[in-house]
């Protein structure tokens, strides 16, 4: 209401005056709110009343200024400098270099090639640090351990503490950059990347370092932080797999290095993934963190093997014998106990003493009847051959019903898993199995990536292709649509220079998404240039009356040409500019609390976050794109307009 009220003034001088003493009365009105402790209604009334003497006194005369100085002198000097560019050669000059600026931009992204990454590397929000024992490891030697790494955890990140005294003098010390310290040993210990597991795991540990939010960091980076956590983790003996790693931003995905081994004897796949995995070590490559294989051997094991001869001269069944040993393992429903609503399962099993002494379990005795009613009782170890330990594989996994292991490793903080994996396929590529039925080929991320970049750049072409139907069938032509799309296709000419000249990385998702986007935006101002020059063109040849049929004398096309920029200029130019502003707070990360600079006057402005990780990206590249393509609007689109009409002069094109 108060907005419309300011219009409403704004529309007669004769009302600024007026406009003032309202401010004034809002200014006025909001701080003496302030004393009551309304803060909300006090300081919207204050942002109202500073806002119409802002815009009054501030920003109503820069516009003038900015509107009827700068846009005329600025409008002068374009209109001066395209009827140079529409002169003679330069139109051609103009275009081939142009061009050549495109694929000297390809050169220079060659040359200086930033890093490629399929997702934005993220500073991690906690830090996952989890333990490999060996399989058969006692829980209590793993909780040991784990206990042990977050000792060390700890230790670490005592210099992240801060020591206050309150009024009453009390010291409180607390961590300003760690939430919490969490060891989990058995459950939940498994690492996400190696896929669900509900196996019983009391080989393995895991400790979390949560991080608190980003804005109260005090600028510390967190990865810096893992890079300590990894330092401090030492010490401990070769069987102990100590991996850290952080929380991934995005979709889940596979580990950045990741090689499939298939073949068809699992003996021998085990032991060729062993090879490659000893052979990448001894490459000794930089940024890769730690291999491992997704199967485990030398698991314990201890095999039943029942005596069936026995067992069917005694008139028992396998199930019988596996039924019982289960059952004083694991326990088995007996009964229930009915409490009011509730049901609870009465199960029976054998005692600890019992149940981890291997005598016991196989002298006990199977009690049943036979077919003749005689009730028996038979030992187990009976029925049984004897029994000996043995070790197997922690599980056979299968991908498209053909076995396979798979090699994987997470890239150090600071490493770029594209240059690491190149590095270890131009190892490989001497490397072989020696036999056809043993393979192995690069997947996870590096295989997404391939997919998700073609698809991308499909959608960009499918996208670009619907445009240009659109534009044929409303310019009813194809060599005018042809121009605009030749002009979204030079705008990645600001895209690439921007990328190399400020060093940042091509994120696959996010800059791919940018380009698309940046594709409607060059599109939209060159359809407002075309379409007001080709109005032009019907009105001039209305003035000389001339036909239909008849075209204009190129000196004329030439003026019109100049014409239609010098008038779009100001669309075209405030289009990109208010685009442009909108998206460098989200390019930069701009971060606002509005509720606390309203309620309290505590705005809590900073710069970064996650949100700068993911739409950083996509806001560059339109930011890059755009600025140039400002240009391309301006100067390369009227001269490919005059080019294109001369080449219908020639061939009589209509």
């Amino acid at each position: 209401v108060i907005s419309a009220m300011y219009m409403k003034l704004e529309e007669d001088a004769s009302n600024r005056k007026k406009l003032v003493r309202i401010a004034l009365a809002l200014t006025a009105f909001g701080t003496l709110l302030l004393f009551t402790g309304v803060f909300w209604i006090a300081n919207l009334f204050l942002l109202f009343g500073l806002l119409g003497l802002l815009n009054e006194f501030v920003l109503k005369p820069g516009t003038d200024k900015f509107q009827n100085r700068f846009l005329p002198k600025l409008e002068a000097g374009y209109s001066k400098f395209l009827s140079i560019a529409l002169k003679g050669r330069n139109p051609r000059k103009f275009l081939f270099g142009t061009f050549g600026l495109l694929i000297f931009s390809f050169i220079l992204m060659g040359i200086a090639t930033p890093k490629v990454l399929f997702f934005p590397e993220n500073e991690p929000q906690y830090v996952n640090v989890f333990v490999n024992m060996p399989i058969g490891t006692d829980i209590n030697r793993t909780n040991n351990v784990t206990k042990k790494i977050e000792h060390l955890v700890s230790e670490a990140m005592i210099k992240y503490q801060e020591t206050t005294i309150d009024d009453n003098g009390v010291k409180h010390t607390y961590n300003y950059l760690v939430e919490s310290i969490i060891g989990q040993v058995g459950a939940g210990a498994t690492d996400p990347n190696e896929g669900p597991s509900m196996q019983v795991t009391p080989n393995k540990g895991r400790v979390t370092i949560s991080f608190v939010e980003y804005m109260k960091r005090r600028g510390v980076s967190t990865s810096a932080v893992m890079e300590e956590i990894r330092a401090a983790i030492t010490g401990f003996p070769a069987d102990v797999q100590v991996t850290v790693s952080k929380n991934s931003a995005g979709p889940p995905m596979d580990p950045p290095i990741n090689i499939e081994i298939t073949g068809d004897d699992y003996d021998v796949l085990v032991e060729k993934a062993g090879n490659l995995k000893d052979f990448v070590s001894r490459l000794d490559i930089d940024g890769i963190d730690e291999l491992k294989l997704d199967v485990e051997v030398g698991k314990p094991e201890l095999p039943i093997q029942i005596d069936r001869e026995k067992a069917r001269s005694l008139k028992m069944s396998t199930y019988m014998i596996a039924d019982q040993i289960r059952a004083a393992l694991f326990g088995k429903e007996v009964s229930t106990f009915k409490d009011g609503e509730d049901d609870y399962e009465i199960n029976i099993r054998y005692d600890n003493a019992d149940r981890y002494n291997l005598d016991n379990l196989l002298n006990q005795k199977i009690t049943y009847r036979d077919n003749k009613g005689q009730l028996r009782q038979v030992p187990i170890r009976s029925v049984i051959k004897e029994p000996k330990k043995t070790t197997t594989y922690s599980a056979v996994k299968r991908k498209d019903q053909k076995r396979v292991i798979t090699l994987f490793s997470n890239v150090v903080e600071g490493a770029n898993a594209n240059e690491v994996v190149a590095s270890i396929q131009k190892n490989l590529q001497d490397f072989s199995f020696d036999d056809p039925n043993y393979s192995y080929k690069f997947t996870g991320q590096q295989e997404e990536q391939a997919k998700e970049m073609a698809f991308l750049s499909r959608a960009l072409i499918i996208a670009v292709f619907l445009i240009f139907l659109i534009l044929v069938s409303q310019f009813n032509s194809t060599l005018t649509p042809a121009v605009i799309v030749i002009a979204v296709v030079l705008s990645l000419i600001g895209v690439l220079l921007g990328l190399v000249i400020f060093q940042m990385d091509f994120i696959i998702i996010m800059t791919m998404i940018g380009i698309i986007s940046l594709a409607g935006i060059v599109v939209n101002n060159a359809i407002v240039l075309i379409d007001y020059a080709n109005l032009l063109i019907e009105r001039r040849k209305e003035q000389l009356k001339l036909s239909d049929e008849e075209r204009l004398p190129m000196a004329e096309l030439s003026l019109v040409i100049q014409e239609a920029g010098k008038t779009r200029l100001r669309p075209v130019l405030l289009t990109a500019i208010t685009t442009v502003l909108g998206l460098i707070p989200l390019a930069i990360g701009l971060n606002i609390d509005f509720v606390g600079l309203f309620s309290s006057f505590e705005p809590n402005i900073y710069l970064g976050g996650d949100n700068k990780m993911f739409f950083g990206p996509m806001s560059w590249t339109i930011i890059f794109g755009l600025s140039f393509a400002t240009f391309l609007t301006l100067v390369i689109v009227p001269i490919m307009y005059l080019i294109l009409n001369k080449i219908k002069y020639r061939y009589n094109i209509k």
